[in-house]
């Protein structure tokens, strides 16, 4: 018979097939365990081959797999059970989510998530690093909670690169290209039935880019892609790789994820009610908001004030050169034509996000994004810091700690990252269903002391056993394809001894990082490594920007010395680190540890996913961490402290961490009683789980996000569109206003005092203000005082001033009484800033005129 066709006849059910299939195409999966196993019990092999990826998966999986799963009673009972789990996530009672508990008037909003990079999963590799952790974990959360969530995107078609090192050490960054049938993806469908595909103007051209929808969950994740007709070849490149190519690519980039973005939503039918901006990397999308707004009608200053009300931006990077900036050439050829769609000429256009640099001046992409958004978050509480100093320029006379820049703290998707045994451990011994108290500390305080030392200490065992055999093979794999011969081979079986101490390093190789630390003395390490009664071990792993050639040599540092005589088998560097190698580093090695420059490390979450899984940190104090040690959680290297020199630091922090490991870390890991389990470390390690697992959740963030921005924002973005923007309006012709006449503003104050109060005795302040054409409701005159601390005033109270009289002169007159609660040094001053009732904050506009 001449074959003009075939099908596969699949004994399970169609609608099973059905529902295998859907589930495969919702990101769910990627942390509930029951899934992932109920595909991975199909086939292993291929399960790992296709790299944890059930749409592929099912599309490889043999005929015949599915013929025993079909008669298998046990399969399809763990197969009925996953399908009501998720049936029951995606289908909640109205009232059943946190979200609909606490806000259920707002259920119908959205909120708009942009960012430049999602991880969700090793299938789906556009993610390179914390941040894109972050988002992913962001997302997952929001859906867990309940909000009504949305994340925009790029789908890179050749992601993040693959990480080969050579036989010398040298990092190799190879592409391949992601199959969209392979990926849990569809394309995305507006209200009319059609697929999503949205323009945007380059210059000389027109490019389109078609948007995928990626369930996660309950949340919708639109992704951009560029490889679509009538695209250019360069075009269809445009979105091929994450952070690569020059400033032209990365500027249409980030103008496709701003702008583009926005329009997707538009096309998609979605009008958020709040908006986030995950980094600057999506700035372009506040000018896209307010070009909508002007094309409406409204001014440029007046649509600015409609889209600072409902949006906030979060900041991750706490050096200056991690901040995209653009010259204005660039500017001028990308934007030559938008400026005028915003009824701004150049000038006022580069204004808007104008940085200034000793050389000159730059397009700030942080810039933009902090003066187009009304609220500002850094993502720990020292980054805050950092970037209320690193920005206090934007504000200038306030002094640092007023800049409006406050920090939410990172955390991390817990069933996301805690090993399955773990979560057997958990709930077996504190609470079958443990995960609805992952927040609450007061669970983990009360709990903790359940769990039994020799069974922790035994499923960390486990843990540990799993993560060795996972590196002896992925060591084996790379080493064959370098073409090692069998003996070679041979000697990773050997590799990582389950008694010894393993301390596990794996991040982005970026030299801040210092991934080289522990090498400054090498012979200090000799000893610690080579102990035979301590034995001490090392895995490393992590990518370099491949225009990153300072970080590329630190792994080629690393690399060669675990390949020497005195090193080998006791350092080990595995190559291409994702998200599945991550889940046995962070559950399998004894000690988690990170030393970065401090203040450089804007939070870190590898650290947070560690103690989840019970292992103990040893850290510089920067982050997350400083906000996270307690003393018996893990252990501080070096001091709390900044230093001028660098050289001189590494040096401190060097021998801190030499120090710690030799007298603290090492000498507790070894010390057993008769049962073999080190109680002592398993009281840091069940310290770690009670302090860390709560307070650094995702669940614990995504909570604090909601309640302190997203609501107010949904909230102000109702009113602000009230009345045709007639709020709205009026605001932005009086900050027009105050802006003209601010210049012209002066102030006196009589009533300085130098000498000694006693205590109990205050002074009466007075200010004349000369307004220049303001009012007295315009302003707020302010007393501010505080105590000295090296010459150096520091605000700490504030006493606002009352309105007197007007002087024949014209001068408005303000007092106020000062009396000291407490003894000591104290300095005070006048200030005055603009006020008016519908400012989202008291130094929103940045203009402050002290005494």
């Amino acid at each position: 018979m001449k074959v003009y066709g075939r099908i596969t006849v699949f004994p399970i059910m169609p609608s099973r097939i059905s529902r295998l299939y859907e589930l495969a195409y919702n990101l769910w999966w990627s942390w509930h365990p029951e899934a992932r196993e109920l595909y991975s019990s199909l086939d292993p092999e291929l399960w790992e081959q296709v790299g944890h990826n059930p749409v592929r998966f099912l599309s490889e999986a043999e005929p015949q797999k599915l013929e025993q799963a079909a008669t298998n009673s046990q399969y399809l009972e763990r197969y009925d059970s996953v399908i009501n789990d998720f049936d029951h996530y995606m289908h909640p009672r109205q009232d059943e989510t946190w979200f609909s508990q606490n806000y259920p008037h707002l259920q119908d909003k959205t909120i708009a998530y942009f960012s430049a990079e999602f991880g969700l999963h090793e299938s789906l590799p556009i993610y390179s690093g914390g941040l894109g952790i972050l988002s992913g974990d962001h997302c997952k959360e929001a859906s867990d909670l309940g909000l009504p969530f949305v994340g925009v995107g790029f789908l890179y078609p050749q992601g993040y690169f693959i990480q080969h090192v050579t036989r010398d050490g040298v990092q190799e960054a190879l592409y391949d290209k992601l199959h969209f049938s392979e990926a849990p993806a569809t394309p995305a469908v507006g209200p009319d039935g059609n697929e999503v595909v949205i323009s945007v103007d380059l210059p000389g051209r027109r490019i389109y880019a078609k948007v995928w929808k990626l369930m996660v969950g309950r949340v919708p994740l639109y992704l951009m892609d560029t490889d679509v007709d009538p695209n250019a070849p360069h075009d269809r490149e445009l979105s091929a790789r994450l952070y690569a190519g020059d400033r032209e690519m990365r500027i249409s980039q980030e103008i496709v994820l701003g702008i583009g973005g926005v329009r997707a939503l538009r096309a998609l039918g979605i009008s958020p009610a709040a908006w986030h901006l995950n980094e600057g990397h999506a700035a372009f999308l506040s000018l896209e908001r307010c070009r909508e707004l002007v094309a409406q009608g409204l001014t440029f200053h007046e649509a600015r004030e409609v889209v600072t009300a409902n949006s906030l931006f979060t900041t991750h990077t706490p050096v200056p050169a991690g901040n995209d900036t653009f010259n204005y050439d660039l500017v001028d050829k990308y934007f030559s034509s938008y400026w005028s769609l915003l009824k701004l000429n150049r000038d006022q256009f580069m204004e808007v996000a104008r940085e200034d640099h000793g050389w000159g001046s730059t397009y700030g992409m942080t810039v933009l994004a902090l003066k187009l958004t009304g609220q500002h978050n850094g993502v720990s509480k020292l980054h805050g810091a950092v970037s209320r100093k690193m920005w206090q320029f934007l504000w200038p006379g306030l002094d640092v700690d007023e800049v409006p820049i406050d920090y939410i703290t990172n955390g991390v998707h817990t069933f996301s990252w805690i090993a399955p045994e773990i979560n057997a451990l958990f709930r077996r011994y504190l609470d079958p269903d443990w995960g609805r108290y992952v927040d609450d500390p007061a669970f983990w305080d009360k709990r903790i002391d359940m769990l039994p030392d020799d069974e922790l200490w035994k499923v960390h065992a486990t843990r540990k056993e799993l993560l060795i055999n996972y590196a002896r093979e992925r060591l084996k794999q790379q080493h064959l394809r370098l073409g090692e011969g069998s003996l070679q081979i041979d000697e990773f079986e050997q590799f990582l001894d389950p008694n010894a101490f393993i301390i596990g390093f794996a991040r982005r190789f970026a030299t801040y990082k210092r991934a080289a630390l522990l090498f400054r003395d090498l012979e200090r390490l000799k000893r610690l490594l080579n102990n035979p009664e301590r034995p001490v071990q090392i895995v490393f792993a992590g990518k370099a920007h491949p225009a990153d050639d300072p970080g590329k040599a630190l792994i080629e540092q690393i690399y060669r010395a675990s390949r020497s005589p005195e090193f080998k088998g006791k350092i080990v560097f595995l190559e291409n680190y994702d998200i599945d190698m991550a889940r046995y580093l962070v559950s399998g090695t004894d000690l988690w540890l990170n030393t970065p420059i401090r203040p450089y490390e804007a939070s870190g979450t590898s650290g947070q996913k560690a103690a989840l899984n019970g292992q103990p940190n040893c850290s510089i104090l920067d982050g997350w961490w400083a906000e996270g040690f307690n003393g018996e959680n893990g252990w501080a290297i070096g001091e709390e402290r900044e230093y001028h020199d660098q050289e001189i630091q590494a040096e401190a922090d060097s021998i801190a961490l030499y120090r710690l490991l030799e007298e603290e870390v090492v000498p507790s890991f070894f010390e057993r009683g008769e049962s073999g389990v080190p109680h002592r470390w398993v009281g840091t390690m069940k310290e770690a789980i009670r302090t860390c697992t709560p307070q650094y959740s995702m669940r614990r963030m995504v909570k604090e996000y909601t309640q302190r921005y997203y609501v107010p924002e949904i909230e102000q973005s109702v009113q602000v569109g009230e009345n045709s923007y007639e709020e709205v309006r009026a605001l932005a012709t009086w900050k027009e206003r105050v802006q003209k006449y601010w210049d012209g503003v002066q102030l006196y104050v009589q009533g300085q005092r130098e000498g000694q109060l006693s205590l109990g005795e205050g002074i009466t302040v007075k200010a004349w203000v000369r307004l220049n054409n303001l009012a007295p409701e315009d302003i707020s005159v302010e007393l501010v005082y505080g105590e000295t601390r090296d010459e150096l005033a520091i605000p700490q109270h504030t006493i606002p001033m009352e309105y007197s009289k007007r002087e024949q002169d014209g001068a408005y007159r303000f007092e106020a009484h000062l009396q000291p609660e407490d003894s000591g040094s104290i300095a005070y001053n006048v200030r005055v800033v603009p006020t008016h009732p519908l400012l989202k904050g008291k130094y929103e506009m940045g203009l402050i005129r002290w005494a």
